[in-house]
């Protein structure tokens, strides 16, 4: 599963902070939607819901930054960047490793019933 087109509607069912640590933890850039209406485009890769006054902190999308958002000025958060950590959860390295591995088995015994074919073999 991805957040990946996500667009939160924040209010009784789901609140900021939520919001906020679901796109702390998206490996993607986001949208941050400010209540003024200006957006920012960037990597959010840090937060701090306990400061007296809460913030995000976030790189724009060609890397400047640090840029720090008040909790107070974001409307909601846009999940518009690709989700890099798709396919990477931990099931699908184990999965993908087992092919490999049967892959290699695989090739191996063709190599193996090869070699005890060899007519000079004595």
């Amino acid at each position: 599963m991805t957040l990946e087109g996500w667009v939160p509607e924040i209010g009784s069912y789901l609140s900021l902070a939520e919001v906020v640590e679901f796109a702390f933890d998206y490996r993607g850039n986001t949208t941050v939607v400010k209540t003024d209406g200006n957006e920012l485009v960037g990597y959010i890769f840090n937060r701090n819901a306990t400061a007296p006054r809460p913030f995000i902190q976030m790189f724009d999308e060609t890397g400047g930054g640090p840029i720090t958002v008040p909790y107070a000025e974001i409307a909601t958060i846009k999940f518009t960047g690709k989700d890099t950590a798709v396919g990477n959860s931990w099931k699908a390295w184990v999965e993908r490793r087992e092919r490999e591995k049967a892959e290699r088995a695989a090739g191996s015994g063709v190599e193996r019933s090869e070699r005890n074919s060899d007519p000079h073999r004595g």
